[in-house]
């Protein structure tokens, strides 16, 4: 992609009401929030519907983005630590990134009290659309009024994410992995679910739309009833480790203890769970091998 703007668009009735900020492309190889987001100003701006408060929706990594590639010098979604932020370390493009994030969303919450967020990923395996909420302020009551599944404790045991961060500000929100990387169906998801959060955070009827957009329906209808999940291991990886995940592995995969996950600088890796695989690594890219989970009341 050839995007050059941090701002991919905001929109407002001029009517008082929340924030609703938007992050997309914080892997500069995950652009289906970018598509999703430029959809959606596409039909607001054409049939400008009512809504109280503002949506904005942000590129994350605008040079990462524009090269098609998860991050220049490193993983923008892990520079959010109070150590860089005390330190306003710009030593990398990453972190020159974040502090311009901060910088717009500094811009637009002025005008409003009560603001929202959505961060917008895919994964490089297929999988079903879920949201990965901190379970801190009312990020989970507010995750759990979309229709698909839920995770939690991602930001809980992984220092320096964007969720993490604005969530520690008082924001209320989640993050969104709609699919793999490349499918169509994850920019249908990301819609949706933006779709939705403006209808959840700043009031907007979708019978003032022309049509209701058809990522509402595919969101609402084609995924299984939601179910929560937490995470109980993460398994992180090292600079310098050569990890190969086993192929076939989807997230929600179920596994079984002593089943062959991965292999680990020649070592294979056994699961010692009963339990379900979470965002295997399958890029060349990450520090994450892999997470288990299991189902949460």
């Amino acid at each position: 992609m050839k995007e050059t703007n941090r701002i991919l668009g905001s929109y407002t009735s001029n009517k008082e009401g929340p924030l609703l900020f938007v992050t997309a492309a914080v892997h500069g190889n995950e652009p289906s929030g970018v598509h999703a987001l430029k959809r959606i100003f596409k039909v607001l701006n054409a049939e400008k519907p009512l809504i109280h408060g503002t949506l904005v929706g942000v590129v994350g990594n605008v040079p990462a983005l524009q090269k098609e590639v998860r991050f220049i010098d490193e993983d923008l979604n892990r520079t959010w630590t109070k150590e860089n932020l005390q330190q306003e370390d710009k030593s990398s493009n990453e972190k020159q990134q974040m502090f311009e994030i901060i910088e717009t969303l500094q811009q637009f919450s002025a005008a409003h009290e009560q603001r929202y967020f959505i961060d917008c990923h895919t994964t490089s395996s297929s999988s079903l659309p879920y949201i990965s909420a901190q379970d801190v302020g009312k990020n989970d009551a507010f995750a759990h009024r979309f229709p698909i599944h839920v995770i939690r404790g991602f930001s809980d045991i992984v220092d320096g994410t964007i969720d993490g961060y604005l969530s520690k500000q008082g924001i209320t929100g989640f993050t969104v992995e709609a699919g793999q990387h490349e499918s169509r169906d994850s920019e249908a998801y990301h819609e949706g679910v933006i779709w939705i959060a403006l209808q959840e955070a700043c009031g907007l009827d979708f019978d003032t739309l022309e049509d209701i957009p058809p990522a509402v329906l595919k969101t609402r209808n084609g995924t299984p009833p939601q179910k929560t999940f937490k995470i109980i291991h993460r398994f992180g990886l090292q600079e310098e480790d050569s990890f190969e995940m086993q192929p076939g592995f989807e997230n929600f995969q179920p596994i079984q203890k002593e089943e062959n996950l991965a292999t680990l600088n020649g070592t294979q890796i056994n699961s010692v769970w009963d339990a379900y695989i979470f965002m295997p690594l399958y890029q060349s890219q990450g520090n994450d091998g892999f997470f288990v989970v299991e189902e949460a009341d």
